[in-house]
C-alpha cells in the first residue's frame, strides 16, 4: 500500500502530465509545468525521510543515482544537438536531402520513403539525433500543416521502430540484450516486424495524399571545414557503436570527444572567430526540450523512488505475458519505458523467448502513441510548432493498428524461431 507522501508524489506525476496535455489551455510551457512537480517531488521525499536515517540515505542514494541519468542524458543531447545544429545552419544536410531526393515524387512515395529513412537512420545513430535529421527533412519540404502531421507521425513510429531491433538504438533493447534474454540475431530478425509495421501506418496515412510534390533542389555554399565536422560527426556516431559494443564506452563519453574534435577543427580552419564563434552554436540548442526532459525524468526518479512502478509487474499474475507485454507497450507511451523495463527485468519474470522479443518490441514502439511518449516525439514537438499533445492524437488509429500489427508480427517471429 501507498502512504500519504506516497499518493501526493503520484498525484504530482499525474499533475505532470496534465499540464502537457493541457498546455495550450492552460497557457504555461509544459517544460515549466513539469519541472515544477518534478522537482517538488523529490523536495516532499526529502522532507517525508527526515524521521528516518536509512529511508533519508535512500532518498539520496535515488536522487544521485537519478540526477546522474539527467546529466548523462543532457551531455549526450547537448553534444549530439550541437552537431545537428551546426550542420543545419550550414545548410550541409538539406543539400544532402535534395541530392537523394528525385525531382518530382508522389507525396505517397515520398511519406513511404520519409517512413523508411527514419527507421534506418535510428537503427544507426540514436533516436534523438535521427528524429532531428528527419525533422529537418520535413520541415524543407514546406508542406501545408495536414500533412506535415502526417509526417510527424511517420517519422516518431519510424524512429522508435528502427530503435527496437538495435542494442546501440534503444536503451531498453540493450537492457533487455544483456540480461540475456535476447540475442544479437534475434534482435536483427526482429527489424523485420518493426519495419513492416512502419508500412503500415505510412500506407494507412498516405491514402488522403494523391498530389506531386516537385522538389526544388537546393544547394549552400559549403566550406571545406562543414564536409570536414560533418565526417567527424559520421565517425563520432560509428565510434558511439564499436565503442559501446566492444569496450563498453558510454555513449556520452564518445559523443563529448567528437565535439571536443569538432572545436578543435573549427578553430584549425580559421572558422572559430569572434564574428561566428564555434561555441555559440551550443547556445542555440532547444534548451526547452532539455528542460522538458529534466521534469520528465525527475517525475520517473520519483515514482521509481517510491516504487509506483513496480505495481506494473503484477499485470504478469493475472495475464497471459503477450498480453501483459502488449498493456506494456501502452503504458511506455505515458511512462518511460526505461525504468518500466528495468522494473521488469528486476522482478525476474519468466518468460520464454515469445514473450522477451515481443516485450522488446512493445516498450520500444509503444512509446509512439503518445507524442509525449517518447525521445523522438518530445524532440518533434519542440521543433514543429503544429504538432501538440491534441493534434498527435487525431493519428491513435492508424498509429494503434500499426502498433499491433507489428506486436503480433513479433510473436509469429518468436514462434518460427523456437
Amino acid at each position: 500500500m501507498f502512504d500519504t507522501i506516497d499518493l501526493i508524489v503520484i498525484l504530482l506525476a499525474i499533475l505532470g502530465l496534465l499540464g502537457v496535455v493541457l498546455e495550450e489551455v492552460i497557457h504555461v510551457n509544459k517544460a515549466q509545468s513539469v519541472l515544477f512537480f518534478g522537482a517538488t517531488s523529490w523536495v516532499l521525499l526529502f522532507l517525508s525521510s527526515m524521521d528516518s536515517d536509512m529511508g533519508h540515505a535512500a532518498v539520496i542514494t535515488g536522487l544521485e543515482e537519478n540526477i546522474g541519468e539527467i546529466a548523462s542524458l543532457w551531455l549526450f543531447l547537448i553534444s549530439a544537438m550541437t552537431f545537428v545544429v551546426y550542420l543545419n545552419q550550414k545548410g550541409l544536410i538539406e543539400t544532402l536531402i535534395y541530392k537523394v531526393l528525385p525531382s518530382r515524387v508522389s507525396e505517397r512515395t515520398l511519406l513511404i520513403m520519409t517512413g523508411t529513412f527514419a527507421f534506418l537512420f535510428s537503427s544507426i545513430v540514436d533516436n534523438i539525433t535521427a528524429t532531428l535529421i528527419c525533422v529537418a527533412l520535413v520541415l524543407s519540404l514546406n508542406l501545408d500543416r495536414r500533412k506535415t502531421l502526417r509526417f510527424a507521425a511517420v517519422v516518431i513510429f519510424g524512429v522508435n521502430s528502427g530503435g527496437v531491433a538495435m542494442i546501440t538504438g534503444d536503451v531498453t533493447t540493450l537492457m533487455i540484450f544483456l540480461e540475456g534474454k535476447v540475442t544479437i540475431t534475434e534482435l536483427i530478425l526482429l527489424s523485420l516486424p518493426a519495419f513492416g509495421a512502419v508500412m503500415v501506418l505510412a500506407v494507412l496515412l498516405a491514402r488522403p495524399l494523391n498530389e506531386v510534390a516537385v522538389i526544388q533542389k537546393k544547394s549552400h555554399p559549403l566550406a571545406k571545414v562543414d564536409y570536414v565536422i560533418a565526417i567527424i560527426f559520421a565517425l563520432t556516431i560509428l565510434s558511439t557503436i564499436t565503442g559501446n559494443v566492444m569496450f563498453d564506452i558510454p555513449p556520452v563519453l564518445t559523443f563529448l570527444t567528437g565535439l571536443s574534435i569538432m572545436f578543435l577543427v573549427a578553430r584549425a580552419f580559421g572558422q572559430d572567430t569572434e564574428d561566428d564563434p564555434i561555441m555559440n552554436y551550443i547556445r542555440r540548442i532547444e534548451f526547452d526540450t532539455l528542460m522538458f526532459f529534466l521534469g520528465i525524468l525527475l517525475l520517473v526518479g520519483a515514482l521509481k523512488e517510491i516504487h509506483a512502478l513496480d505495481t506494473f509487474v503484477k499485470l504478469y499474475d493475472v495475464l497471459p505475458p503477450w498480453a501483459a507485454n502488449y498493456l506494456m507497450g501502452l503504458l511506455s507511451a505515458l511512462i518511460d519505458n526505461v525504468p518500466l523495463t528495468a522494473a521488469l527485468l528486476k522482478a525476474d519474470i519468466h518468460m520464454d523467448l515469445e514473450g522477451w522479443l515481443s516485450l522488446t518490441y512493445a516498450v520500444g514502439v509503444g512509446g509512439s502513441l503518445l507524442v509525449i511518449g517518447s525521445a523522438a516525439g518530445i524532440v518533434a514537438m519542440s521543433k514543429l510548432e503544429d504538432l501538440t499533445f491534441g493534434s498527435y492524437l487525431k493519428y491513435t488509429a492508424p498509429l494503434l493498428i500499426a502498433y499491433s500489427s507489428g506486436f503480433v508480427a513479433s510473436l509469429m517471429l518468436a514462434r518460427i524461431l523456437a
